[in-house]
């Protein structure tokens, strides 16, 4: 399976169009999304072209490709604009005999096991480590990412992920 891992685009149109490209370039099996889909949120600044409702237009066609876990930032009134359900606070899959945890990251994580990958947002900054034998990945964030960090997405295949840049240069990768 080919797994685009995306979070925090935060309304942000110009920037989930690119992330679009980049769907369009990967042609993965699914898209999972890790929260924060339509709103900036309080504390920030209002992403490059603000505009939810382009953001709706693009993922609504992908609405059977896409995967979701509920953000900090996501509303329940979002479910009614969204096609595709997003209000699990995680998620579980296999993937290739281990089991992948999806998460936000602003809730306690579920239990985890030695072997597990975790993958989060919401910290907006890209993420590989391990400890105590579970693995901890951040895709950074499409729209607003912070300390230096490049616009970014996640692809898992054959279990290597990959960090990459919206444009689709690889900056980071690690294989399980």
């Amino acid at each position: 399976m080919k797994l685009m891992i995306a979070s925090d685009l935060h309304g942000s149109a110009a920037c989930t169009r690119r992330l679009m490209e980049a769907y369009t370039r990967e042609q993965p099996d699914k898209l999972l999304l890790l929260g924060d889909i339509l709103y900036h949120g309080p504390r920030n600044d209002l992403p490059e072209e603000y505009a939810p409702k382009l953001v709706i237009a693009m993922l609504n066609p992908l609405k059977e490709k896409i995967l979701c876990v509920h953000g900090n930032c996501d509303a329940e009134v979002d479910q009614m604009v969204l096609d595709f359900p997003i209000t699990a606070e995680s998620l579980s899959l296999d993937l290739d005999g281990r089991t992948l945890v999806a998460v936000h990251g602003h809730h306690p994580v579920p239990a985890l096991s030695a072997g597990d990958v975790l993958v989060s947002g919401h910290t907006h900054v890209p993420l590989c480590e391990q400890c105590e034998g579970v693995w901890y990945l951040n895709p950074g964030s499409v729209s607003i990412p912070k300390e230096n960090s490049p616009h970014s997405y996640m692809v898992y295949e054959a279990g290597t992920f990959l960090w990459k840049t919206l444009n689709g240069e690889e900056y980071r990768r690690h294989t399980l």
